[in-house]
C-alpha cells in the first residue's frame, strides 16, 4: 500500500480500538480519534489560532480578515471553535444539537451563541459555529479556526485541545508583556510536541505596549523558544513573527497600509500565503505523528485492559468480587498513606524556621535586586507547586481507582509582593499565627499560580469572595519601607510568613475534603462468573492490539 493508504489504514485501526476499550462519548481519547479521523476528511487548509485568553487569537483573525468578524471584548468571551471560511458574504451558520441550523447575516448572532455565559461556560447546545467571509485569502482553500482561550475552564481547554488535532498549522500566540508562562510551556510540550503537531507558527503580540529597547529583548528571548521548537514548517519559513495585533486591526480598518506595516501583520501574512501556496502545490500535508501519537496511547489502554481481562479470565473459579474488594483496599491504603506522607512533608516545607532559612535570604536579594517577581516564578512557586502536585495528584489517584468525580477545583492565590512597604508594627507581627491566614489572604490577590492543577484554595472563589467580604486590610494603612537590607530582611520576613499563612490555609481546608474522598467506604461488588464473555473479550482486545501494532509499522 501506499503511504496515504497506510495512513489512513492506521486511522481505521484507531477506530476500531476505541469500539473495542467501549471508551464513553465523553472520553477524551475517544474525541480526539474522531476529530483527527474527520479532520482528515476536509479538503481546505486549517490554521488554528491558540492560545490563553486575552492573548489577542480574535484580534488576529480579525486583523488578516480585515475586518469585524468575530466578537472581541476586553473581557475574554470566546466560548466555541469559530471556523472562518471563504463565502460571497460575511454569514454566519449555528449548527444545533437539535440537528437544528441557525443561518444568519453578519456575525452579530455570535454574540449569542458562541459566548461563554454569564458563569464562564460554553453553551452545551451549540455543536458548531462557521463563519463565511469574502476573503480571497480564504478563497484559495484556506479555513481559519478561532479556538477558545485555554487556562480558563476544563471543558474550554478539552475542546481546543481536540480541535488543534485537527489543524494542519497552528498559530500560537504568546504575550510579548511576559516571558513563556508554565502554562504555555507545558502546553507546547503536552498538546503540541507529544501529540505529533509541529506545524507551529509562534506569533508574539503587545510587544507595542513595551520600550523599544524591552521589545528588543524579549523578542530575543521569543527566538530562543522558537528555534528550540523543531517546527516542520515549509523551507523558507520562519515560526516566530511580531504582531501588534489591535493596532494592525485598527490600520486595516482605517485602509492605513503603512501604519499597518509598522504592527509586522504583512510578514505574518506573507508566511501564511507561502505555506498555502506549497501545500496547493505539494498537497495537503498527512499527520502521521499525530496518529502515531494517538495509536501509542491506544496500545497502553488496549495492554491495560487485556491485563485485567486476562486476571478475569484466570480467576473466573474464584470469587473475583472478593478479589476486587480486596485490591481496592490495598490500593485505598497506599493511597491514603501517600497522601498523608505528602501533607506531612508540604507541611515541614512550610514550617516557619525551615522556610525562612530556605528562602528569606533569596527574597531579600530578590527585593533590592528588584526582581522579586522573577523569584517568585523561578524558586518559589515551582517548589510550592511540586507540593501541590503530589498532595493532589493522590486524591485524583483516588477519584480515578474508585470511580468517582474529583472534587472542586483548587485556587490559591500568592500573597502580593513587597513593594517598598513596611513590615506590620511588632504588635501586629505578634499575632496568634492562625490570625495571619485571612490578612494573608486579604492582601496576597497578586499573582495567580498556574500549571496542569491550576492553583487555589479549595471551595473555589466563592469560597475567597465571602472571606473577603468580612476583612477590611488595605496595604495602604501599612507604613512604607526605607531602602536598607534589615528592611529587605524584614520585607522577606513578612512576605514569606504571609504565604506560609494562605498556603497553610489551603492546605488545611484541602486536607479536611480530600480525607472524606480518600476514606469513603469501599462497597462490595456481585460476582460476575459469566467466563465465556471475558474469554471473547481478551481474544478480541489482543487482535486488535496487534492490529493496531501493525498499522504503526507501517507508517
Amino acid at each position: 500500500m501506499s503511504q496515504q493508504d497506510n495512513y489512513h489504514h492506521l486511522l481505521q485501526t484507531l477506530s476500531m480500538a476505541i469500539g473495542v476499550l467501549e471508551l464513553k462519548d465523553t472520553d477524551e481519547l475517544r474525541r480526539e480519534v474522531i476529530a483527527l479521523s474527520e479532520g482528515a476528511q476536509k479538503t481546505t487548509l486549517r490554521m488554528a489560532v491558540f492560545g490563553p485568553f486575552n492573548y489577542g487569537k480574535s484580534t488576529l483573525l480579525n486583523a488578516l480578515l480585515g475586518e469585524k468578524a468575530l466578537p472581541i471584548d476586553l473581557i475574554p468571551t470566546t466560548g466555541a471553535a469559530i471556523r472562518v471560511c471563504y463565502g460571497p458574504h460575511l454569514q454566519t451558520r449555528i449548527g444545533l444539537a437539535s440537528r437544528q441550523e441557525i443561518v444568519e447575516a453578519g456575525t452579530d448572532i455570535l454574540k449569542q451563541y458562541a459566548i461563554l455565559d454569564d458563569h464562564r461556560r460554553m453553551r452545551e447546545d451549540v455543536v458548531s459555529v462557521e463563519v463565511s467571509c469574502p476573503h480571497p485569502f480564504l478563497q484559495t482553500g484556506v479555513e481559519l479556526l478561532d479556538l477558545p482561550g485555554t487556562n480558563d475552564r476544563e471543558a474550554q481547554d478539552a475542546l481546543a485541545k481536540e480541535q488543534l488535532l485537527t489543524a494542519d498549522v497552528v498559530i500560537q500566540m504568546l504575550d510579548g508583556r511576559k516571558l513563556m508562562t508554565l502554562g504555555e510551556r507545558e502546553h507546547l510540550r503536552d498538546w503540541l510536541l507529544d501529540r505529533g503537531i509541529d506545524s507551529v507558527v509562534f506569533v508574539v503580540n503587545f510587544l507595542n505596549l513595551l520600550e523599544p529597547a524591552d521589545q528588543k529583548q524579549v523578542m530575543n528571548r521569543m527566538r530562543f523558544v522558537a528555534e528550540s521548537f523543531r517546527s516542520q514548517l515549509p523551507p523558507g519559513v520562519s515560526n516566530l513573527y511580531r504582531v501588534d495585533a489591535l493596532p494592525a486591526l485598527r490600520a486595516r480598518l482605517k485602509g492605513d497600509m503603512a501604519a499597518a506595516q509598522t504592527t509586522g501583520l504583512p510578514m505574518l501574512e506573507t508566511a501564511l500565503q507561502t505555506i498555502v501556496q506549497i501545500y496547493q502545490t505539494e498537497g495537503l500535508p498527512q499527520q502521521p505523528q499525530r496518529a502515531i501519537a494517538l495509536a501509542k496511547r491506544l496500545q497502553l489502554a488496549l495492554s491495560e485492559k487485556i491485563a485485567v481481562v486476562q486476571s478475569q479470565v484466570q480467576n473466573d473459579a474464584l470469587d473475583r468480587a472478593q478479589q476486587r474488594l480486596e485490591i481496592k483496599q490495598r490500593a485505598q491504603k497506599l493511597i491514603i498513606k501517600g497522601f498523608r506522607e505528602s501533607v506531612s512533608d508540604t507541611k515541614a516545607w512550610l514550617d516557619l524556621p525551615t522556610l525562612l532559612r530556605d528562602h528569606e535570604t533569596g527574597a531579600q536579594i530578590a527585593l533590592q535586586q528588584q526582581r522579586f517577581p522573577l523569584w517568585l516564578t523561578e524558586t518559589l512557586k515551582p517548589i510550592w507547586l511540586g507540593h501541590q502536585r503530589q498532595v493532589v495528584g493522590w486524591v485524583h489517584k483516588a477519584c480515578e481507582f474508585f470511580n468517582q468525580p474529583r472534587p472542586t477545583e483548587l485556587w490559591f492565590a500568592f500573597p502580593s509582593g513587597p513593594a517598598a512597604q513596611s513590615p506590620p508594627s511588632p504588635s501586629s507581627t505578634s499575632a496568634k499565627e492562625e490570625d495571619i491566614a485571612p490578612v494573608a489572604i486579604a492582601t496576597g490577590l497578586g499573582w495567580l499560580m498556574g500549571g496542569p492543577l491550576g492553583a487555589a484554595i479549595f471551595g473555589g472563589t466563592g469560597y475567597m469572595v465571602n472571606k473577603l467580604e468580612n476583612i477590611a486590610v488595605s496595604k495602604a494603612d501599612l507604613p512604607q519601607f526605607e531602602q536598607n537590607d534589615e528592611h529587605y530582611r524584614q520585607a522577606a520576613h513578612y512576605y514569606l510568613t504571609q504565604f506560609r499563612a494562605a498556603a497553610l490555609t489551603a492546605l488545611q481546608e484541602y486536607e479536611r475534603t480530600a480525607e472524606r474522598i480518600i476514606l469513603m467506604p469501599i462497597a462490595e461488588e456481585h460476582t460476575d462468573p459469566n467466563r465465556n464473555r471475558h474469554q471473547h473479550q481478551l481474544t478480541l482486545l489482543q487482535n486488535t492490539l496487534a492490529a493496531l501494532e501493525d498499522a504503526i509499522g507501517a507508517i
